[in-house]
């Protein structure tokens, strides 16, 4: 795990536009950390995205209910409260990766709208909220309502209604998935897990 410090509030969130950062650790007692949530609320979405965890003394502790931060520490800090604190943050940081990362594939995807004739593509890359997949000439994409594929090295299909979210010239198409099973989507997130933590 890397960690960056910064002292000055506004390189600070610079760096946050700019970076893909895991998570945030404020002190709040340095000149400053109020004008810096202030402006990390207004410029970016990582506020409701990243767990923040911030450091306050206590009489600071306005300041620190204040932030919105998930999880806070008051001075001096326990080593004990310190780890069960970041191990909190992990479990955080972990659901929030897994939530978003894509699995490069080269699988066979069906997909059918209603009783038209199916019509089939590649799939490309797969998360938990969507895939993408390669498509021939002529597709319509705008007429796929079901997505049907193999889950690679498992007995189990993937069978779920899909939006379709973007296309391009170049046969590329984005899609969500609309509504799949509970026990689909579980089988699909923890196979998604296991692509992640073995490479």
């Amino acid at each position: 795990m890397d960690v960056a410090v910064e002292s000055n509030p506004q390189r600070a969130l610079a760096h946050l536009t700019k970076s893909k950062v895991d998570a945030l650790i404020v002190d709040c007692d340095l000149n400053g950390s109020g004008q810096f949530f202030r402006d990390l609320h207004r410029e970016t979405s990582r506020a409701n995205t990243v767990p923040l965890v911030i450091m306050g003394n206590r009489q600071g502790r306005r300041g620190v209910e204040e932030s919105g931060a998930m999880f806070s520490f008051e001075k001096p800090i326990s080593v004990e409260q310190a780890v069960h604190t970041l191990s909190a943050a992990r479990n955080m940081i972990l659901d929030g990766r897994l939530r978003y990362h894509r699995a490069g594939l080269d699988v066979p995807v069906m997909f059918g709208a209603g009783g038209k004739k199916k019509t089939s593509g590649k799939l490309v890359n797969l998360s938990q909220g969507g895939l993408q997949v390669h498509v021939d000439e002529g597709f319509d994409p705008k007429e796929a309502s079901r997505v049907h594929f193999a889950l690679p090295g498992t007995k189990c299909a993937i069978n779920a209604d899909i939006e379709v979210a973007w296309s391009d010239n170049l046969g590329n198409v984005g899609i969500r998935f609309a509504k799949m099973p509970a026990q689909m989507k579980q089988t699909l997130r923890i196979w998604l897990a296991q692509q992640y933590f073995g490479n």
